[in-house]
């Protein structure tokens, strides 16, 4: 008897993280083809072979798991450059191969991107929604910091997140937005990094 009801725990437990990792990616699936606004949850069930209930069980609300998955996403586009840039630390060669490698996905993180823009251009339609979308911008501001500088992201400080990753997060925002508009007169990255260096030559004279 033991053996049998230990074998039924482990059963409906794994049973339960699988509908976990299933719900994760069903939303994931429905946030790429419909985005935040126009997925429903029974969109994302239908996507991940699950139930209503398993929802609310280990996300607490749709909005939760649709938000967790945006974040996934935005992982797995990060993953990429996992295996380090071109470039000395915070040099233009790493400025512009960062840029190289956010364009070459493009295609595949546009309609992540999109989704995000739904939500911040809602407004106050969904306001919970757009706290926790908010709430996950620090640690995109600190992974791009990382990034361009070459400092593991735990030894960066508030101050590094605060000003350095809130102005690689505007410069990469913009230029997404840049190609959901129009990709053909969307800046390349070598149009970027030259504008980039052009912005900074300007600061230095006027300072000097």
């Amino acid at each position: 008897m033991e053996r049998l009801y230990g074998t039924g725990v482990q059963d409906s437990y794994g049973e339960a993280m699988g509908h976990r990792e299933d719900l994760l990616e069903g939303a994931k699936k429905c946030l790429v083809e419909k985005g935040f606004v126009r997925t429903t949850a029974r969109d994302v069930v239908s996507a991940s072979g699950t139930n209503l209930a398993s929802i609310g069980y280990h996300y607490g609300s749709k909005d939760a798991l649709l938000t967790q998955a945006f974040i996934g996403l935005m992982e797995e586009w990060g993953a990429v450059f996992q295996d380090g840039l071109a470039g000395q630390d915070g040099s233009l060669e790493r400025f512009r191969a960062l840029w190289e490698g956010v364009l070459g996905q493009h295609e595949k993180s546009a309609p992540v991107w999109a989704a995000g823009l739904e939500v911040a251009l809602g407004r106050d339609r969904r306001p919970e929604l757009r706290a926790m979308l908010a709430a996950s911008q620090a640690e995109g501001r600190r992974r791009l910091v990382s990034l361009l500088t070459g400092t593991p992201e735990d030894e960066l400080d508030e101050r590094d997140v605060r000003t350095l990753g809130s102005f690689c997060q505007a410069l990469l925002n913009g230029l997404m937005v840049q190609w959901l508009f129009d990709p053909e007169s969307a800046a390349t990255a070598e149009e970027f990094t030259e504008g980039m260096r052009r912005a900074a030559e300007a600061v230095t004279r006027a300072q000097a």
